[in-house]
Order: C-alpha cells, then sequence, then structure tokens
C-alpha cells in the first residue's frame, strides 16, 4: 500500500500498552523489543519499512529512549523547527511510541519521527 493512499487519520490508535520504566521492574531490552515489534507492524501495515542500516539507527535509538525513560536522563535541548519538514503522520506515529514510555519528554517524538518519515519515504 502506498503512503499517498494509507488513511493515516483512522491508522492512528492509542497505543495498546505502556511501560512505566521508572516504577516498574521492566527489562530495557525486552521493552525496547516490543516496541520494535509494534513499530514494525505499524509500518507494515502503512506499507513502509526500514533498510537494514536505517533498522539498526531506530533500534538504537528505541533503546536510548527506553533507558532514558528509565533513568529520567533528559534530552539535550531540541528546536522544534528543526522538524517542520517532517510530516504531521510520522510525528503522531512518533507520538504514539513515545506515549508508551511516561515520563519522556515531548521533544522524543520529534527527534523519532525522522526515522518514521525516512521508512515512508521507502515505500
Amino acid at each position: 500500500m502506498r503512503r499517498d493512499r494509507f488513511d493515516w487519520k483512522n491508522f492512528m490508535l492509542k497505543p495498546p500498552m505502556r511501560f512505566n520504566m521508572a516504577k516498574g521492574n521492566l527489562d530495557p531490552e525486552a521493552v525496547s523489543q516490543r516496541l520494535l515489534a509494534l513499530i514494525k507492524q505499524w509500518l507494515e501495515a502503512a506499507g513502509a519499512y526500514t533498510t537494514q542500516v536505517q533498522q539498526q539507527m531506530l533500534t538504537t535509538h528505541i533503546r536510548a529512549m527506553v533507558m532514558r525513560a528509565k533513568t529520567g536522563e533528559p534530552l539535550p535541548e531540541v528546536d522544534n523547527s528543526l522538524f517542520d519538514e517532517v510530516s504531521p503522520e510520522s510525528i503522531a506515529l512518533a507520538a504514539q511510541v513515545v506515549e508508551t514510555l511516561p515520563g519522556l519528554a515531548v521533544e522524543e517524538a520529534y527527534l523519532l519521527s525522522v526515522h518514521f518519515e525516512v521508512a515512508r519515504s521507502n515505500s
């Protein structure tokens, strides 16, 4: 399914899970793998995909995000205007992933959205 024909508005659903890394005794690697599996499903449903290199970069980002959710480590300051050309759909999808990890900064969605924008451009 090509991205221009995909109904992103109806695709955007609430995340089916939440991982409270700060309060729970959750394994960061297990949480990362569950999130990556969820992302893969969402991308496949949208007809999007990542190359092997793109997947490695996404995996590294998700693992770091999960650890930030666990440790409370803040992100460096991010200029959101850098993401003006990222589609609202990619930002919304990234926001859904970020919502699964309570306590993360909203800027995480902007950074993550770049991965989804690239995956969507592959389709």
